[in-house]
């Protein structure tokens, strides 16, 4: 494969806090170099013309579903592999919400043998903490530690307190993140929108936002006295924004991060009554959305999560109160969050790769996707400008279950480099 020249292309990379206009030469193993502008350059180049695109290391997706295996009408892998390399994803985390459950190494090996050959992403598989993600029994956590897994999570509440603190206290040695979700299923009950002022005018199930800030508060003590890090999955309400800030005062071990979705949209849109905008936990109310922002641009949260679910369109297409909640999203998060924030310069695209990148790859305690000469390719080239309408056929995906789907969007990635 000959190198390539991307001739005048705009560098983002957070790591070094670089935004500038560069030539990038790159090679099929590795950036071979980076300069205002090359001279000299191998016979064989292939040339490209980068102005007005944008160059920077690749995405890194925290969590995920997959429907395969158990669900393969709604996403298979390879489908779900291809979104994540359209969307300019070059590592992708998956939930062990499967049917069988990712809950023994027998089952993380499946995953990883299911994956297309070649891959065009890394994909990282979480192992459960609880047999059949069930939140009573705890896996063989040391065995499920010797495979391939990134970290543990059962991508579900766990409301046993005795449970959470054996298995914090049982984790600590293995130095494997631990994601939580902070939430009481109790007080959550059958809500399916964020208790207000929306959720009363829509008439629909109210979810009160004690159900995430109690459970939130009863973990943050078990942490305070059980210094295991913790990953804490889908923040979502101001007051959670709050009870973070005020744990990594304390010098608490703790990372956050919120779902891209949080971060655009808040409850007034329950009165389109949309299925795509049911989610769990609920979109917060206009305040919830306001101080999510805050706690990420002042660093309480560190990441943006996709949190991706594909559903068939028959399972979309009942009632808002019936929908299963989730929303699919590789392949749109980077432009519209693009469009949504730094379009509007209230952003600067160095805080987006650090929102999508840098800081979830430090989450799952991972070295950075950099561009970086002697290093190998991980990194896509996008370009803000380009218009596109989100359908079936441009979506790699089957997954339809989107708000923006038929719409048009501004933004899209052209090319995903990813390591062999």
């Amino acid at each position: 494969m000959p190198p390539e020249l991307l001739r005048q292309v705009r560098l983002i990379e957070p790591n070094e806090a670089v935004d500038r206009i560069v030539d990038v030469l790159v090679g099929a193993d590795a950036v071979l170099a980076i300069a205002n502008q090359l001279e000299t350059i191998p016979d064989s180049t292939q040339i490209r013309d980068g102005e007005g695109l944008v160059l920077a290391p690749g995405l890194v997706d925290l969590y995920s579903h997959t429907g395969e295996p158990g669900f393969e009408s709604r996403e298979t892998l390879a489908d779900l592999v291809l979104g994540a390399q359209a969307g300019g994803f070059t590592r992708l985390g998956l939930l062990p919400d499967t049917d069988p459950v990712c809950d023994s190494p027998d089952q993380v090996a499946g995953i990883q043998q299911r994956l297309p050959t070649p891959c065009p992403v890394q994909v990282y598989s979480w192992g459960a903490l609880t047999q059949g993600i069930g939140g009573q029994q705890l896996v063989d956590l040391a065995e499920l530690a010797k495979t391939s897994i990134v970290g543990f999570s059962d991508g579900r509440p766990l409301n046993q307190l005795v449970l959470l603190r054996r298995l914090l206290e049982y984790l600590a040695p293995f130095q494997l993140p631990i994601a939580l979700w902070p939430c009481q299923i109790d007080l959550a009950g059958d809500g399916v929108a964020r208790e207000g002022i929306q959720s009363l005018q829509a008439g629909l199930p109210e979810n009160p936002t004690l159900s995430e800030t109690t459970a939130l508060a009863a973990l943050l003590e078990l942490l305070a006295h059980i210094p295991t890090p913790v990953h804490l999955m889908r923040i979502s309400t101001a007051r959670s924004v709050e009870l973070v800030r005020q744990a990594k005062a304390r010098g608490l071990q703790i990372t956050a991060s919120v779902s891209w979705m949080h971060l655009i949209w808040n409850s007034a849109k329950l009165a389109t009554y949309d299925p795509n905008f049911r989610l769990d936990p609920p979109l917060g109310n206009p305040r919830d959305q306001q101080a999510l922002l805050a706690g990420l641009e002042d660093g309480t949260l560190d990441a943006i999560a996709l949190d991706h679910q594909a559903y068939t369109f028959e399972e979309k297409a009942v009632s808002f109160a019936e929908a299963p909640p989730g929303v699919i999203g590789l392949e749109l998060a980077l432009p519209i969050l693009w469009q949504t924030f730094v379009a509007t310069q209230r952003w600067h695209p160095l805080d987006l790769w650090r929102y999508l990148s840098h800081q979830p790859a430090l989450c799952l305690n991972q070295p950075p996707p950099q561009v970086r000469v002697g290093h190998p390719p991980e990194m896509l080239l996008f370009d803000p400008n380009q218009t596109w309408t989100v359908t079936a056929a441009t979506l790699k995906s089957p997954g339809l279950n989107t708000p923006w789907l038929n719409h048009t969007l501004m933004g899209r990635v052209l090319q995903t480099w990813c390591p062999k």
